[in-house]
């Protein structure tokens, strides 16, 4: 009896050791009724489903977007310089060289039909520009127009299959939100940055004649410059333009044109070769203590006319200095910014209401702007 108990005692103990040397080296053959510790469980846990993004990841929203954000490259031929090749001239100033200048910068695809929204500064001046899509295509692009006074240009490219972005709505952002910027920095190759809406309407930065900024804290720098300021949909809400910086690169402080503004633009360029802006001819300023002590008015806020052109529309409607615009169609205006960015938004021909107040007056006109003039260039 003794022995058949010491021979059962070791049939299990060579079982139980065969046992575990198999669950540790080949679990598959113990069948699907095995399961693992918790530790190698955790350390192997299976990744979300095709299609479906972890919690908290912009994954889809940066799939989305990204096919459509695309590189753009710029040459300029390099200056004609007549004393270039004087030996002498190049031993006291130093040789200044005829290379071509590179540039670089991103755009973004906002139509099938190959039109892409980049800024201004970007393609200003260039002789050729080359564009890089995400799928690893090639191709030359043609300026169709632009629009130094918001900084924005709409190219256009000759291919097949072209991803298209979706655009958003920017005029329902709000302070807080999360966005995403999309664009290639310092030629490194496409990169996709996250962060927050961290300010709207920022103007008054001397950037371009209309502003009405996004600032974001997503990582902006060079070469981002007319990429795409998306949400977590992946929908347009802004083309990335501008940084603060003291370094070079981003400090946190980034700038975007809001996509409500650059559809105009767009519209503008591609239906009449041109922007056409309202215009009403005065000469507006933020309104001061002073200014209001020598006009004698008694507002606390709007845009006060020191000035106004003889036969503008605006003196046509009966629009004098010492008036202080308050709205302009139904719309308040702060500062000067927003009353050059609420009037270049009438419809040229189409009359529009203006609030503002004549000393403690009260006085509501209709004014029919006319077209906004273009910039004359200074000659120097």
């Amino acid at each position: 009896m003794k022995r058949l108990w010491i021979l059962f005692s070791q049939t299990v103990t060579v079982l139980l050791a065969m046992y575990f040397v198999v669950a540790t080296l080949k679990p598959d053959w113990l069948g699907k009724g095995f399961t693992r510790t918790p530790a190698v469980a955790l350390l192997e846990a299976p990744g979300a489903p095709p299609g479906v993004a972890p919690v908290g990841s912009f994954r889809l929203a940066a799939q989305r977007a990204s096919a459509a954000v695309v590189s753009i490259n710029t040459s300029k031929a390099a200056k004609n310089r007549p004393h270039s090749n004087d030996p002498w001239f190049n031993f006291f100033f130093g040789e200044q060289g005829n290379e071509p200048q590179i540039g670089l910068g991103s755009g973004v695809i906002v139509s099938a039909s190959g039109y892409i929204l980049t800024n201004n500064h970007v393609v200003d001046g260039a002789d050729e520009i080359e564009v890089s899509l995400n799928d690893s295509r090639h191709t030359r692009a043609k300026v169709i127009g632009t629009d130094p006074d918001s900084d924005l240009a709409v190219l256009k490219i000759e291919l097949d299959r072209l991803p298209v972005i979706v655009l958003g709505n920017s005029d329902t952002l709000q302070v807080g939100d999360q966005v995403l910027a999309i664009g290639n920095p310092f030629g490194v190759g496409q990169t996709v940055t996250g962060g927050i809406v961290s300010a709207l309407g920022r103007n008054q930065l001397g950037i371009n004649t209309f502003e009405n900024f996004i600032q974001t804290d997503a990582a902006i720098n060079p070469g981002n410059s007319g990429g795409a300021l998306v949400d977590t949909a992946g929908h347009l809400l802004g083309i990335n333009t501008a940084i603060y910086s003291r370094s070079g690169g981003s400090m946190g402080i980034g700038f975007a044109i809001p996509v409500a503004t650059a559809k105009l633009v767009l519209d503008g360029i591609v239906k009449d070769g041109q922007v056409t802006r309202g215009w009403i001819g005065v000469e507006p300023n933020d309104l001061s203590p002073e200014l209001a002590e020598t006009f004698g008015v008694k507002a606390q806020a709007g845009v006060i006319i020191t000035g106004v052109m003889q036969s503008a529309p605006a003196a046509q409607a009966g629009i004098r200095p010492g008036d202080v615009i308050v709205e302009v169609a139904g719309k308040p205006t702060n500062n000067v910014s927003e009353l050059l960015g609420a009037v270049a938004a009438l419809k040229p021909g189409t009359a529009a209401s203006f609030s503002l107040l004549r000393r403690e007056e009260k006085i509501e006109l209709k004014v029919t702007p006319g077209t906004r003039p273009k910039a004359r260039r200074v000659v120097q």
